[in-house]
């Protein structure tokens, strides 16, 4: 099957570059890329492969991508940092986007891990939730409340106790954990309350080899019973109170792969945060200590990105493959952002065994 699309990149310099004219043959294992008569043959089982998933990487600080055939939507592609991150501008979120700047914001998001987008005060609960399933189908937290009058959206307003200063995977307790996440800026404070991600692909490709062949045949035990105040040091009463009540009031417990092959993009990538509660056959002292190692590395500031937020602002990550950190530094000032997330799959590891549920509420 031979489809055609145009596109046009656009760099900060103000210097068109290139117009690439890609013709793609579909075979059972073989991608055929023609890039203005020049021919590359990569190998690929999923749905970008390496090669056209860094390419966006390295074009430099922004590209303007032209989509679409009858309503061409120019889009901006941003890069914030060198590992990850992008902001993208020129397109109004909504559950009616079209298709081709959808397959665009897709794309970029497997490429750039988390995507950033100011000024989409127009999206309400219910376009938030509908284009969130755009993505697929969307889940309600398995132990929080959804936000009333929403189906699934999860509300995070910190007047209730709600921040996540801890670094973590969204809802890995339980086994086919969300794919992706796309949180909307409700209340803003006027100073801090910004968010920090990082890149657990990234990470593991510069693990050093002896943690790298650990990580490769460890698993671990995920739960939402984990040791929250040790993880949330400054977390006051309201907090403590929100988790033993709400949090907790169902217990799941899941054993992941630490190492994960991501089904997209097929890198590997480490799937771990404060949801860890120890590694299958080591005791919880050899486990926090191998856990902090292995954080050490994923948090590196090299491999992260933080966001200032402003109101109307959307972040769109992909769960598998980043760790992120709410940072808890606004006092007394309100905050309050809500959380759409999209279902994800059984994580696979490099040995081909998935995850196992080993608690689940009746």
């Amino acid at each position: 099957m031979w489809m055609l699309h145009a596109v046009v990149y656009t760099y900060d310099q103000g210097v068109t570059v290139l117009s690439l004219l890609r013709t793609w043959r579909l075979t059972t294992q073989k991608l055929s890329v023609q890039i203005s008569g020049l021919r590359c043959l990569n190998e690929t089982s999923t749905m970008f492969g390496r090669e056209s998933m860094s390419e966006v990487q390295s074009t430099g600080q922004s590209a303007s991508v032209s989509v679409g055939t009858a309503a061409r939507t120019s889009l901006s592609i941003r890069r914030l940092a060198g590992r990850i991150g992008a902001q993208v501008e020129g397109v109004e979120l909504s559950p009616t986007l079209d298709q081709s700047t959808f397959e665009a914001i897709e794309k970029a998001l497997y490429t750039h891990k988390v995507l950033f987008f100011r000024g989409q005060g127009h999206l309400d609960d219910a376009s938030q939730e509908g284009f969130a399933r755009r993505f697929g189908e969307t889940v309600a937290h398995p132990t929080v409340p959804s936000h009333a009058g929403s189906a699934d959206l999860l509300d995070l307003d910190s007047v209730h106790g709600a921040r996540a200063n801890s670094w973590h995977t969204d809802i890995t307790f339980v086994d086919a954990y969300p794919k992706l996440s796309i949180l909307r800026a409700i209340t803003i404070p006027p100073v801090g309350g910004d968010t920090v991600w990082a890149n657990t692909a990234a990470a593991y490709e510069r693990l050093p080899e002896p943690l790298r062949a650990f990580a490769d045949h460890a698993r671990a035990i995920h739960t939402n019973a984990y040791d929250y105040a040790s993880s949330h040091a400054e977390a006051d009463d309201t907090q403590l109170k929100r988790y033993r009540e709400v949090f907790i009031s169902k217990v799941y417990e899941t054993e992941h792969p630490v190492v994960s092959v991501h089904p997209v993009t097929g890198e590997r990538t480490l799937v771990l945060g404060h949801f860890v509660q120890r590694f299958q056959g080591l005791s919880a002292q050899d486990s926090a200590s191998l856990l902090q190692v292995l954080h050490e590395h994923i948090t590196r500031l090299e491999n992260t990105v933080r966001w200032q937020w402003a109101e109307g602002d959307v972040a769109i990550w992909d769960n598998r493959a980043t760790q992120h950190y709410a940072i808890n530094d606004f006092g007394d000032s309100r905050r309050v952002v809500r959380r759409a997330t999209v279902k994800g799959d059984v994580p696979v590891g490099i040995d081909g065994k998935r995850s196992v549920a080993l608690k689940t509420p009746a």
